[in-house]
């Protein structure tokens, strides 16, 4: 296992990777012509050099009796093609009589024709359609040219990579951090990484730096690590979903970790991830539904909750208070981040006594999940546990099942969608309380619940079944358990009576819907449904048989809606 003191030969790779989408595939000529460049053989091997744009071909035209000869090249041929400066022009000459070269008619299928070309004449290409693209990578001098179709799914990024540690290719973790805009955040959370048990030439880190404009840009010159490490900078803001599908494609381990940029990790953290995907391909890890919170540095940008929280807890620490104190005296109108834990204070441990239990996650989020077990046996909503602050999955599962929803802009539910396939694929989710971090807090922007109701509306629309609609319930307000038992009798329901009840079920679905319409668009939780007198009176009929087969909390929960 590896250690924060062990040396390791470090190759530095710098890489700046700007790919745009090219039109490649066949050409034709046209009257203003000058180069045209038809795809290679397989075998055919061109020297990774390139031509200059303004090189012209001189080109003299055959008489009418001059036919030219054309031989396919063997497999063993190879084509070299060398730069050209400005200056360099191509002259071809007549032969002299020891040079005559013997002239073959054509058959019919041979027949080429050969226009003049003058020196306005350029190279045509025509576009690609969609199913055409070209993914191109950059190549060192060893390697061949390989043109790999997309599906739709898939886009070329312009970015920058740098790359250290980039001999270590027996890679089996590769963690994947978004991040923007908290430098500071992420240099503790990478810091934190060093002290990791599992074996440093085995697990890659790629930090994904979103276009941060803070000083994230420092980090490659800052940050040396024993462990092979890629800094990845988009040249456009990318957002988390495709942030995370960035790092997932140049990530070279057979189990992913994503793990959120202002994450403290204990020392076993990789290890006890790794250990579930060993023997089980198709497993999801959480540590996140147990993860604490930490404040590591204090800024005036926090809200008021936040300082009501921080004022009452850290001074009770004998240590801490101090920093504290230094703050609040000499620092408190600066909304740069004041550091209140260092590495220091990680190296001694001590930095865990400022951290305490996540409020949602405890008191709404896992509220007596215990009961289900650690791998949630019998929970309806097992994709729940997908959040990607700590999970983990197989390359492999990641692979089938698809990446990130690139559709779900800004912040929210992106996470559980991609979840929810894993659960439909069968995944088994399972959550380990060793896996567990403890999240910096850091301040928070007053737009996201909108935008996360936004997120929250188009996974629904996605998957209009009920176990994801059921989650606008958590808004009504009631616990993620109490969630499961709604959706487990409506489950019931279905199953016994898949014909009946129909006017149940729609006005069920469609007032789950209104509640998280209401939420995105800042409206009341009222009026979830239209007065219909004639439709009112059927549904009293149908909740009373409902009730009367004992189905408790599915009739509550959908009177507590139509009462509004």
């Amino acid at each position: 296992m590896g250690n924060a003191n062990k040396k390791t030969n470090k190759n530095i790779f710098i890489h700046n990777e700007v790919v745009k989408k090219q039109t490649l595939g066949n050409t034709r000529l046209i009257k203003e012509q000058q180069v045209a460049y038809k795809p290679l053989g397989n075998r055919q091997i061109v020297d990774n050099k390139q031509l200059v744009k303004r090189q012209q071909v001189e080109i003299e035209t055959l008489e009418n009796n001059q036919q030219i000869e054309i031989e396919p090249l063997d497999n063993s041929q190879q084509i070299e093609i060398k730069p050209l400066d400005n200056s360099q022009q191509i002259e071809i000459k007549p032969l002299d009589n020891s040079q005559q070269a013997e002239i073959k008619p054509l058959d019919n299928s041979q027949q080429a024709e050969i226009e003049p070309l003058d020196n306005s004449q350029q190279a045509e290409i025509e576009p690609l359609d969609n199913s055409q693209q070209a993914e191109i990578e950059p190549l060192d001098n060893s390697q061949q040219a390989e043109i790999k179709p997309l599906d739709n799914s898939q886009q070329i990024e312009n970015y920058e990579l740098i790359v250290k540690n980039k001999e270590l290719n027996n890679i089996k973790v590769s963690i994947i951090m978004p991040s923007f805009n908290k430098y500071e955040y992420v240099s503790l959370s990478l810091y934190c990484l060093l002290k990791q048990t599992f074996d440093f030439s085995e697990f890659e880190v790629i930090l994904i730096d979103d276009c941060s404009n803070d000083q994230t840009a420092r980090i490659p010159k800052e940050f040396d690590p024993p462990f092979k490490f890629k800094y990845v900078r988009p040249f456009i803001n990318q957002g988390r979903s495709r942030a995370r599908n960035l790092g997932i494609k140049l990530s070279e381990g057979e189990v992913i970790i994503f793990l959120d940029g202002e994450m403290l990790t204990e020392p076993d953290f990789v290890e006890n991830h790794y250990k579930h995907h060993v023997h089980d391909k198709n497993v999801v890890v959480t540590g996140a539904m147990h993860y604490r919170g930490i404040y590591t540095f204090l800024t005036s940008n926090f809200n008021r909750q936040q300082w009501e929280h921080i004022d009452d807890f850290v001074p009770r620490d004998p240590y801490f208070i101090f920093p504290y104190k230094e703050y609040k005296k000499n620092h408190h109108t600066s909304n740069m981040s004041f550091p209140l834990i260092t590495k220091k204070d990680i190296d001694e441990n001590r930095f865990k006594n400022l951290s305490f239990p996540n409020w949602y996650f405890t008191q709404v989020l896992t509220n007596g999940l215990n009961q289900f077990g650690m791998d949630l046996s019998d929970y309806t909503l097992p994709y729940i546990a997908f959040l990607t602050g700590d999970v983990s999955v197989s390359k492999e599962q990641l692979d089938k099942v698809g990446y990130f929803d690139e559709s779900f802009l800004g912040y929210g539910a992106e996470d559980w969608e991609l979840g929810y396939r894993f659960y439909k694929d069968g995944a088994r989710f399972i959550i380990d309380p060793s896996t567990f971090c403890y999240h910096q807090e850091h301040p928070t922007s007053s737009n996201n619940f909108p935008e996360a109701m936004g997120n929250l509306y188009k996974f629904m629309e996605k998957f209009p079944n009920f176990d994801v609609l059921a989650l606008a319930l958590e808004h009504k307000p009631l616990n993620f358990v109490q969630i499961h038992y709604v959706v487990s009798q409506y489950n019931e329901l279905c199953e016994k009576h898949p014909q009946k009840y129909r006017e149940f079920k729609e006005t069920y679905q469609k007032m789950l819907f209104k509640i998280v319409e209401n939420l995105k668009n800042s409206k009341p939780l009222t009026k979830f449904h239209v007065s219909d007198s004639m439709l009112s009176i059927r549904l009293t009929e149908q909740l009373n048989e409902i009730k009367a087969q004992h189905w408790y909390a599915l009739a509550d929960s959908f009177e507590e809606l139509y009462s509004q």
